[in-house]
């Protein structure tokens, strides 16, 4: 051993490195082990030796790293928890080939081959001939590739996989949708979003897509709500011992809405998040007393907020929560008291006074409010954007509102508990029953709160939560449903951006530089995607 002497600046070159680091195997009674144990060379005796020795021997150990990756299964040693993606290194290195491929563009005299080919791939079941138009194509058992999907929806790459076949394979989207066990694709899904402060955006992005696509088939629409599942370990808001898949889809989709109103405020994911329920809202079947509860709700949280904001956008210095409280607080003052109630009259008038602004005269709104706010600002502090806040919450508020609507005038008599809970918050809605952004949406939603409101009177007082219940489900059947103004069906479908790849291409390879087992980039060469994208 250490007869053959090296230096630091033959390493690079040496041939026993390479041959150790390379991909050839070496068997164990080979003569190369003595050889290569033969080398020596001086040990570095300074920091500038120590770098030396660093810089010859990167590659190698580079080379070494992803070798010992593979070996290890992506662990290290013993290590008992393995990330997902990493427990098949090799098949993780296959998808993300695959995604890489499939999001390259498309040549100018010829379509991506690799994207085509996803675009058409048939079942090994299928026998019908492929159309000579498409040349590039193949056959896959499709009960194996669904499997493997739902157990791997943890990873960012498996739901970016799932969402370009529901998108681009309409074989693919038509099996799945066929399936009687949606159930195990629908739930990791729903885990994702449910954990969405822990995921990325652009994984919560692809998994709210999915449900989007997935909930335009109206035969999955009604198929959720007759999956029954139980126990729901990772949803803790409420312990749910017994619940439907549609149910839980609801609760999950409305706490995402919550989260991106008070967090992220992102308005593409709270708008494909309402087109989700919208799509879903007709065919609402037997809802759970919590996801009906949810619903309505959230609507009360969102008409409150309206107020609220409506009231600091036009009465900024109003700190009064009662025309009582605020005469209690008056001086002898004369001309105050005259303000005072004038400013309480307006008040009466803000909600149609500001639809009427925001119809005919945006800029004069926008200008104004550039103005008050200019005014009222102290040492810099800038305030909240009253105006534009109250244009979202009244997207919000309209969207909801359609939503029960559409639940009410399509399946009110399998919903018992969305009107119990209507009911429950009757007061605040009828605040709202004149208001001109709601009023044509409000006139149903009135109809059954004024009609179900007289049946309960008519009962007596202190009713139990079943009887009042049984009266609602009596109720039905009498409610006169040619009353009812009929809308539209809520129906919304996703779209592709016109230029996808703007944001494919740096996603699949942010994935790549993150996730890939044994591959190097210097991060400061990258430049199509931030280094802080997860």
């Amino acid at each position: 051993m250490g007869s053959n002497s090296s230096r630091i600046g033959d390493l690079p070159k040496n041939e026993y490195l390479k041959k150790l680091s390379g991909t050839e195997s070496v068997s164990e009674n080979d003569p190369f082990w003595n050889q290569l144990l033969s080398f020596s060379f001086p040990a570095p005796t300074s920091s500038t030796e120590l770098k030396l020795l660093e810089e010859a021997t990167i590659s190698v150990c580079r080379s070494l790293a992803g070798l010992w990756t593979v070996f290890t299964l992506g662990g290290v040693g013993s290590k008992a928890a393995t990330p997902p993606e990493l427990s098949s290194p090799l098949a993780n290195q296959s998808l993300l080939l695959l995604l890489v491929l499939a999001n390259l563009t498309d040549a100018p005299d010829a379509p991506n081959p690799y994207r085509q080919a996803i675009m058409s791939f048939k079942n090994t079941q299928d026998s019908s001939p492929f159309p000579s138009s498409i040349p590039h194509t193949f056959q896959i058992n499709f009960n194996s590739l669904y499997t493997a999907l739902c157990e791997q929806q943890t990873s960012d790459q498996a739901t970016l996989l799932l969402y370009t076949l529901l998108h681009q394979n309409s074989n693919i989207r038509t099996y799945m949708l066929a399936r009687t066990d949606m159930e195990n694709l629908v739930l990791p899904i729903l885990e994702i979003l449910y954990h969405v402060e822990e995921r990325n955006s652009h994984h919560v992005y692809m998994a709210l897509i999915i449900l989007l696509i997935l909930t335009e088939d109206d035969g999955f629409n009604r198929s959720i709500h007759e999956v029954i599942l139980k126990n729901i370990t990772w949803y803790s808001e409420r312990v749910l011992t017994e619940i439907s898949l549609g149910s839980l889809l609801i609760l999950v989709v409305i706490r995402t809405i919550q989260y991106n109103m008070t967090r992220t405020r992102d308005k593409y994911l709270h708008t494909n998040c309402l087109a989700a329920l919208a799509n879903m809202s007709a065919q609402f079947r037997s809802l759970h007393q919590y996801a009906a509860q949810r619903i309505i709700s959230y609507t009360c949280r969102h008409l409150r907020r309206y107020v609220y904001v409506l009231d600091k956008l036009y009465f900024p210095h109003s700190h009064c929560s009662t025309l009582q409280h605020c005469f209690s607080t008056l001086s002898d003052n004369g001309e105050e008291l005259l303000s005072l109630t004038c400013s309480h009259i307006l008040r009466s008038y803000a909600s149609s006074l500001f639809s009427l602004l925001s119809k005919k005269h945006n800029k004069v709104l926008e200008q104004a409010t550039q103005s008050l706010r200019g005014s009222l600002s102290s040492n810099d502090v800038p305030l909240p954007d009253y105006a534009q806040d109250l244009n979202v919450i009244e997207e919000v508020i309209r969207m909801m509102l359609e939503i029960i609507n559409s639940c009410l005038t399509n399946s009110l008599h399998h919903n018992p508990n969305l009107v119990y809970a209507l009911l429950y918050k009757r007061d605040l809605f009828e605040q709202f029953r004149t208001h001109p952004s709601f009023q044509d949406i409000m006139q149903n939603i009135d109809l059954v709160i004024t009609f179900f409101s007289s049946r309960l009177l008519q009962a007596g007082a202190e009713l139990s939560v079943e009887r009042v219940l049984e009266i609602i489900k009596q109720g039905v059947v009498a409610l006169p449903k040619d009353r009812l103004k009929k809308f539209p069906e809520l129906k919304f479908k996703y779209v592709e951006e016109e230029q996808p790849e703007e944001f494919f291409i740096p996603y699949v390879w942010s994935l790549v530089y993150n996730s890939a087992v044994g591959l190097y980039w210097n991060p400061q060469d990258i430049q199509l995607f931030t280094m802080d994208s997860d």
